[in-house]
């Protein structure tokens, strides 16, 4: 490997156009492609096999109007005033009826009109099915009856088809559309008569009502009961991940019409109307501090330059490429923001490590630039390949998991560290030959004689040999200091973030107080149940589906129940279920697993299976499935450092300590992010309001990501220290001048990592903050704690010890030469001289 990079560099070097002009084709075709598939992505996040998304996949399959997603606008006025006066209501009137009509928006209106023409029919035929039918269930003549506004999003509060006879999410409305039509009433009353009694006391308990306009209920809205909320659900016909982008914005135009009027009220569009942009303006101060940091290791501004184009320029083919290929693979808007993160990191950190190289060997070794910069590609590249390998199999490990989303993220953010890799390993010797002697100034030179002459230690040679001295009492500080640190992480909690964890001046915090005030918490999570009689042979009757809504709202946690109806076939009835707890809440889960347990009196009384979907009870599955595989990942990772280590060093001692320092160092980063972003420690300083639960994927995919690098930093120091090793050096003097010649290129590459990851903190996403907090604070606990602090002080308590391997094995293992020293022997062969 070492020898062919040392060739690859020559050439690279010597004919810098020809490579220069094929990564630009690569650009170009790139670029290309996105013209001409657009940019596409999705917010969806499923699981398969969790018990939320088979109950939505069977009522995808049985009932397809219930396919389409869900929004909500809440209308607001000052505290003390109304918004159904004459005036605002025609205002809202108008708005709601401007979202109806619209492209994508199912309309009410026409569903009364599709249920009144299918009744009419049916009774042409058989007179007396039809009205029992409708007696029974007004609903489920149009087929509608599952017309669950949010079964694709999960979010069942309101049926926008309320007109066509549905008493929507809120069994309130059932009261208000009795007032409007009492016959209707009685006849649903006379035919279910324990339903009807359900409904009118869950009515009479709830503080809000359907919004009555000219003693009719407006379809999908309802009101709070001091009359200054209201709250508008309605319907998509497609998944909220179909919708062209067009039509979010238009549905805000349209309502924000009412804010324009002068009449007090104020629109609030769902989080789900409203996209913010992942990545921020932040990220450019992580990039700025990264070209400080570079400048001041390299010593020119051209030398910084170089790994900051390279990484740039491996940030727009990896996340573009992704982006081009996004009409063939479902990728989840989080996935480039990884793309960008990782490879800005590894992009800098890798080209920094060839350019350092190659201006030691020009400054040490007083070699031409074109030579030190192929022996740069032999050496450092060798290791850049083997840390960029290590990256890459990391986050492959993680498709043994089988979650589609995490797999796609995984296979992204892979291909961004091996475009990276490629680059540095091919364009940036081309760079290097444009440059040529110039990497290394005049002033830079005599700066470096001036420092030989007076041989003068370093601060790393300083701090080296203080972590040997003090070697022992290092490794139990660390050791207290990171067990400490790790507490929190017993007390954490997985979820996807919500509107209640999301800053006080965004529309998503604003919708979620707005609609916990005027409606309760549980809004913001309702529940989509499905029931089906245990006996496939036998159908969901009307007095069942009525004495199971009567229990259901019985229930401590229950704030509403509302039967939406039940399939045409009758083989599945469909329930929305507004929890008293928010969507996050523990209570919500215990409520979730309660509903499932197939032992429930629910069930068993009922002679029912009942199953539990929604957005909120997908959140729960995914992750309940996350924590339980997060285990086999970490068993995983330890396996492949084991492993990887073991070839790299040919150590057995090594790999240990190497692997123990990372898993100290990634139980320390999760309890310091879950005390900073579930506990909300120290919130103004990084930015946000309030805590919540940490992204259920979150700790996958960190550990997997904070694995790669860790290798990276581990193969950069530990290498030089066994080169120094097999040079002669020995016991702690070997761990010093190994030490005291990789440090400052570690370091620089901590700083530079860190800065990249923190620039994230700020981001508009609160997903996007937790990864770059964990990321910022996982590198500067394992770069500067783990790997230039203890890796040392550990180091000298084996001493020599360190790099034994019993004789069969190594025969057994390739000699896989990761600092080139078999190169570097050939080479001083040839010249003649001795190494």
């Amino acid at each position: 490997m070492s020898t062919f990079l040392y060739r690859l560099g020559k050439s690279a070097y010597a004919k810098p156009w020809a490579f220069i002009a094929v990564w630009i084709i690569v650009l170009g075709v790139v670029g290309t492609l996105i013209g001409v598939n657009g940019i596409q992505s999705s917010s969806e996040m499923k699981i398969e096999g969790t018990e939320s998304q088979k109950v939505l996949d069977k009522l995808t399959k049985e009932l397809p109007a219930a396919a389409g997603g869900q929004a909500s606008i809440a209308f607001t006025v000052p505290d003390g005033e109304r918004l159904d006066t004459p005036e605002r209501t025609a205002l809202l009137l108008k708005a709601i009826n401007d979202v109806y009509n619209m492209e994508y928006v199912i309309n009410p209106a026409e569903l009364a009109a599709q249920a009144a023409a299918a009744a009419a029919g049916q009774a042409a035929t058989d007179p007396s099915a039809a009205a029992g039918q409708a007696a029974a269930d007004p609903s489920a003549a149009t087929g509608q009856a599952a017309a669950d506004p949010s079964a694709a999003t999960g979010q069942a509060a309101a049926d926008p088809s309320a007109a066509a006879g549905q008493a929507a999410a809120d069994p309130s409305a059932a009261t208000g559309q009795a007032a409007a039509d009492p016959s209707a009433a009685a006849g649903q009353a006379a035919a279910d008569p324990s339903a009807a009694a359900g409904q009118a006391a869950a009515a009479q308990a709830a503080p809000f009502g359907p919004l009555i306009v000219q003693g009719a209920p407006v379809p999908g809205v309802m009101l709070s009961a001091n009359g200054s909320i209201a709250l508008f659900q309605f319907q998509f016909t497609v998944q909220q991940t179909s919708l062209p982008s067009e039509v979010p914005d238009n549905i805000i135009d349209a309502v924000t019409e009412v804010e324009q009027s002068g009449s007090g009220i104020t629109a609030i569009p769902s989080d789900s109307l409203k996209s913010l942009p992942a990545i921020g303006s932040t990220e450019a101060i992580g990039v700025a501090v990264a070209a400080i940091v570079l400048f001041m290791t390299l010593g020119s501004v051209v030398a910084a330059g170089l790994p900051l184009l390279t990484a740039l320029l491996g940030v727009g083919i990896s996340v573009g490429g992704a982006f081009a290929l996004g009409s063939l693979i479902q990728m989840n808007d989080i996935t480039p923001v990884l793309a960008v993160m990782i490879g800005l990191a590894v992009g800098i950190d890798y080209s920094l490590f060839i350019v350092n190289r190659q201006r030691r060997l020009i400054l040490d070794e007083k070699l031409s630039a074109a030579e030190a910069a192929s022996r740069a590609l032999g050496t450092a590249g060798s290791a850049v390949f083997f840390a960029g390998l290590t990256v890459i199999i990391a986050l492959c490990g993680m498709l043994v998991i089988g979650i589609g989303f995490l797999s796609t993220m995984a296979l992204v953010a892979a291909a961004s560290v091996l475009i990276n890799v490629l680059l540095a390993l091919s364009l940036l010797p081309a760079l290097l030959g444009l440059v040529g002697e110039r990497i290394v100034t005049a002033k830079a030179r005599t700066k470096h004689s001036t420092a030989a002459k007076k041989s003068q230690h370093s601060f790393s040679h300083r701090w080296a040999n203080a972590t040997v001295k003090y070697r022992w009492a290092i490794i139990v500080l660390v050791v207290l200091v990171l067990g400490t640190a790790a507490i929190p992480v017993t007390k954490m909690e997985l979820g996807i973030p919500s509107g209640a964890s999301a800053n006080l001046d965004t529309p998503a915090r604003q919708s979620y107080d707005v609609i916990s005030k005027g409606f309760g918490e549980g809004f913001n999570g309702p529940l989509l149940l499905v029931a089906e009689t245990k006996n496939p042979s036998e159908k969901i009757s009307m007095p069942i589906l009525g004495k199971l809504v009567q229990e259901l709202q019985m229930h401590d946690n229950v704030t509403l129940v509302s039967p939406l109806g039940v399939s045409p076939t009758g083989d599945i009835a469909i329930i929305s279920l507004i929890p008293k707890t928010g969507p996050t809440d523990t209570a919500t889960r215990d409520l979730v697993q309660e509903l499932r347990d197939p032992a429930s009196s629910l069930t068993t009384g009922n002679n029912i299976n009942l199953g539990v979907t929604g957005f909120t009870a997908i959140n729960i599955d995914m992750s309940s499935k996350l924590s339980d595989a997060f285990p086999v990942y970490i068993g995983i990772i330890v396996i492949l450092s084991l492993i990887i280590l073991l070839l790299v060093f040919r150590s057995i001692i090594v790999p240990i300590k190497a692997t123990v320092g990372f898993v100290l160092s990634i139980i320390a980063t999760f309890g310091v992010t879950t005390a900073v972003y579930q506990w909300g420690w120290l919130h103004s300083l990084f930015g946000f309001d309030t805590g919540g639960p940490l992204l259920s994927f979150m700790p996958i995919l960190v550990t997997g990501i904070l694995y790669g690098l860790a290798m990276d930093y581990q193969v950069f120091l530990v290498s030089s220290m066994r080169e120094a090793y097999v040079h002669g050096r020995h016991g702690k003097d070997s761990v010093i001048h190994g030490y005291d010649l990789a440090s400052r290129v570690v370091l620089a590459a901590g700083v530079i990592m860190v800065s990249v990851f923190a620039g994230f903190i700020f981001a508009p996403d609160a997903m996007i903050k937790q990864i770059g907090f964990a990321l910022a604070f996982g590198i500067l606990i394992d770069a500067f704690i783990i790997r230039m602090t203890l890796v040392p002080a550990v180091m000298a308590v084996f001493g020599d010890k360190a790099w034994w391997l019993p004789k069969w094995l190594d025969r057994l293992l390739p000699n896989l030469d990761v600092e080139g020293d078999k190169l570097i022997a050939k080479l001083n062969a040839e010249s003649g001289h001795k190494h």
